[in-house]
């Protein structure tokens, strides 16, 4: 019999934490609860969860960054839930590395409709990297890369040159299909700790990429931008 999936919540509101212990755990999920960055932590290193449900407002380490501490060590699914719903709040949210975003009040059919969304892709992601890893290789629109020699190659078989950095860039993409990635994602999946998130570096990167993957750089469909967030690949482009 499988295991049941296991959602850790982080929220310092005890009416939230019941409504989602009872609610998410009528529907066969394993649910624990934790009220704040110091219980977090504890809890993170005994074991980790299947999803992260973290609310924005806690006292202390507040959890958008706790997000992003999440986001560096672990990936796994996160859902960040506020107090505070407008477009700039929930693109922070995105920005630190959450999944999804969602703003209280909240209706449980909607967060439960969102965290089966939200692991649906995580196991698809893990499914395809399992698959393409196993034959070494990941193909990004009509070119190949091959993961054991760090190598790029075109439709013809031609190699297309590559830095480390932008090697590790598409091998994060590739492994991410269809899951939208911010530039602080895409440093802490790259480890490049030189790098400087709040600076322009990443997109440079990016352009050059278009230009050796994309027909048209100037239109790109293999890595798409995400307005507000970041970047996506988009496999069979």
């Amino acid at each position: 019999m499988a295991e049941p999936i296991r959602v850790l919540v982080v929220d310092d509101d005890a009416e939230v934490r019941q409504l989602l212990l009872d609610y998410l755990g009528g529907h066969g999920y394993q649910v624990d609860v934790v009220v704040d960055s110091v219980q977090l932590r504890a809890e993170l290193e005994r074991q980790l969860p299947d999803v992260l449900l973290l609310d924005v407002g806690l006292p202390g380490e507040d959890g958008l960054s706790l997000a992003r501490f999440v986001r560096e060590r672990h990936d796994l699914p996160v859902i960040m839930i506020s107090g505070a719903g407008s477009a700039l709040d929930r693109i922070v949210g995105l920005e630190v590395g959450a999944d999804d975003y969602l703003a209280k009040p909240f209706d449980p059919r909607e967060l439960l409709a969102r965290l089966k969304t939200v692991l649906r892709r995580y196991r698809r992601v893990s499914e395809v990297a399992e698959v393409e890893q196993a034959s070494s290789g990941m193909q990004l629109g009509n070119c190949r890369l091959d993961l054991e020699r760090r190598q790029l190659f075109d439709g013809q078989g031609a190699e297309i040159s590559l830095t480390a950095m932008e090697f590790d860039l598409l091998k994060a993409f590739a492994q991410r299909p269809n899951r939208p990635l911010s530039r602080d994602q895409l440093l802490n999946l790259t480890q490049h700790r030189d790098w400087n998130p709040f600076d322009r570096s990443i997109d440079i990167r990016i352009a050059r990429l278009r230009r050796k993957l994309e027909p048209d750089s100037g239109k790109p469909q293999i890595i798409r931008t995400v307005r507000g967030v970041g970047y996506m690949f988009v496999p069979g482009n």
